[in-house]
C-alpha cells in the first residue's frame, strides 16, 4: 500500500472515530476496519432510498444536461442501470446527509455516477464486464462528511488550513469505504481515493500517476459536474463551451485521458460523430464566469485562501 496518511480524525457520521489523525494507512492498520466488527452490515438500492431516484430524474432534465440527457430512452436505461446499485445503509445515510446539510455535493454524487455509466457506454468495450464495479462508485466524496459544512458551504476562498481538510476527504473516503464494504480493494474505495489526482501525478492525496479507466471516468465527469454546477464561493457557473475547454485544456496538458474528454464533447452536441470521427475544435471561444475562483490561491495571510476544488 502506497504511504497514506490519516492527517485529521476520519469518523463515521455518527463520530465514532475509526481512523485517528496521524495514523498511517498500512495493511496493519486498515485490517481492524475491515474486519467485521461494528459494521452495519445491512444493505439498500441507491434507487430505492427516501427521494433518490426522483431526484436523479430531475436533475438529468436541468439546462445544463439539457442534451447530454435529452434522449429519454438513455434516461430510463441508466436508470435501469443505476437501479442495480446497491450499497451499505450506513453509506446510503451518509449520501443522504448531504441532500440537507450540503445539497451541491448531494446532487454533484448522483450526476457524476449517471455520467460516468454515460461515458461507460460509449468508452468501454464491453461495459457488461465491469457495470457491477461501476455501480459501486457513486460514492466519490463521501469523505466529505469529514469536512464541516463550514467549510463546504464557505461563499469566500478557503485558507491554506482548510483547503488541506477539504482534500483530505479523498483519505477519508477511502477509508470510510473499505470499512463499509469490508474490503480494501473495492472500486468504491479506489475512486473516492484517486479521484482527484492526475494521468501525469500533479494531483492529490499523493501526487501518483492514475492510468484507471473507470477513476478517469468518474475523474473527467467530478470536474465537468464541478465546472457547469452553482457553487456557494461562485456567483456564476462555466457556461457548457468553457466547461468543456476547461477540461480540453487539462487533456491538452496531459492530465486527464484525451477520449474521455472527446466522448463528453460529443455528448454536448445534438448532432453526434463516432468517436474515431471527432476532431476537437482548435479554437477556444469561451470564456470562465466573472470572478471566477476555481483553483486560485491567495495568500493565507490575507484570510483569502486557496479557492475550493
Amino acid at each position: 500500500m502506497n504511504n497514506y496518511r490519516a492527517d485529521y480524525n476520519i469518523v463515521t457520521l455518527d463520530n465514532r472515530i475509526l481512523v485517528p489523525a496521524g495514523t498511517v494507512l498500512s495493511d496493519e492498520t486498515m485490517a481492524p476496519l475491515v474486519s467485521g466488527c461494528g459494521v452495519d452490515r445491512r444493505a439498500g438500492f441507491l434507487l430505492d432510498y427516501r427521494t433518490v431516484r426522483s431526484d436523479i430524474g430531475e436533475y438529468m432534465l436541468h439546462d445544463s444536461y439539457s442534451i447530454v440527457f435529452s434522449d429519454p430512452a438513455v434516461r430510463e436505461r441508466l436508470l435501469g442501470k443505476m437501479s442495480r446499485a446497491s450499497l451499505p445503509f450506513p453509506v446510503l445515510e451518509a449520501l443522504y446527509y448531504f441532500r440537507e446539510y450540503d445539497f451541491y455535493t448531494y446532487r454533484h454524487i448522483l450526476m457524476v455516477f449517471a455520467l460516468t455509466l454515460l461515458l461507460a457506454e460509449g468508452l468501454i468495450h464491453d461495459e457488461a464486464s465491469m457495470i457491477d464495479e461501476m455501480l459501486s462508485a457513486p460514492t466519490h466524496d463521501i469523505g466529505k462528511i469529514n469536512v464541516p459544512n463550514t467549510i463546504l458551504n464557505k461563499s469566500t476562498p478557503l485558507t491554506q488550513a482548510e483547503r488541506k481538510i477539504l482534500q483530505h476527504h479523498s483519505v477519508a473516503g477511502y477509508v470510510l469505504l473499505c470499512h463499509f464494504f469490508q474490503d480494501t480493494a473495492n472500486t468504491a474505495a479506489k475512486v473516492a481515493r484517486d479521484h482527484h489526482e492526475r494521468r501525469d501525478g500533479s494531483g492529490y492525496p499523493l501526487g501518483i500517476r492514475i492510468d484507471n479507466q473507470i477513476v478517469e471516468l468518474v475523474m473527467v465527469s467530478d470536474v465537468y459536474d464541478a465546472l457547469i454546477s452553482p457553487r456557494p464561493y461562485r456567483p456564476m457557473s462555466y457556461n457548457k463551451r468553457s466547461a468543456l475547454e476547461e477540461i480540453t485544456s487539462m487533456a491538452e496538458r496531459g492530465l486527464v485521458n484525451w477520449d474521455i474528454v472527446k466522448y463528453l464533447i460529443i455528448l454536448n452536441r445534438k448532432e453526434r460523430c463516432p468517436l474515431n470521427e471527432f476532431r476537437v475544435p482548435k479554437e477556444k471561444r469561451g470564456s470562465p464566469p466573472e470572478h471566477n475562483m476555481y483553483n486560485v490561491i491567495a495568500d493565507d495571510e490575507t484570510s483569502n485562501g486557496p479557492a475550493h476544488n
